[in-house]
């Protein structure tokens, strides 16, 4: 056989297994996930929630003044949580289980904190509804999970 025909054959045998490649990633590619959070940027909750609850001026501004309020404690709690976080990691060094499960407890507790701030965020929303306005937040609520979801690109961005 010569080198001519050697190397044919082996340029035509990559080539299939290239077809076969492609054809299979085409074929079986997955199902489509959407990005964290539905590609919302950081404004992105508090523009959905003025315009879903059909907020007058007065009620915007009241809104400004919670998120201003939510974001400094979220921020706070947050700061918090990655400093017991990293001491928790140190713990790696030289690990004592006193230490490490008194850390993942005040996690525990963090976490627990970070989640009442956000639904008291909400709770405070509610009130600056008028009577009109509570069917389009009880609608609204059942998305709120998705707008302070663990997915966002940098959790220590204050949050509406």
């Amino acid at each position: 056989m010569s080198k001519i025909k050697l190397l044919s054959i082996a340029v035509l045998l990559l080539l299939l297994a290239n077809i076969g490649l492609v054809t299979f990633l085409v074929l079986n590619k997955p199902p489509h996930m959407p990005p964290p959070r539905m590609g919302m940027n950081e404004q992105e909750p508090k523009r959905i929630i003025i315009e879903k609850l059909h907020f007058n001026e007065n009620q915007i501004a009241q809104y400004e003044i919670l998120i201003n309020v939510h974001q400094a404690t979220i921020k706070e709690l947050n700061n918090s949580f990655n400093q017991v976080k990293n001491s928790l990691y140190q713990t790696l060094l030289n690990e004592t289980t006193i230490t490490k499960d008194s850390l993942i407890n005040q996690l525990g507790l963090l976490q627990t904190k970070i989640e009442r701030t956000h639904y008291n965020h909400f709770k405070e929303i509610k009130s600056i509804c008028l009577p009109n306005q509570l069917a389009n937040f009880n609608e609204l609520s059942k998305e709120l999970s998705t707008f302070f979801s663990p997915d966002k690109k940098n959790r220590n961005q204050p949050q509406d």
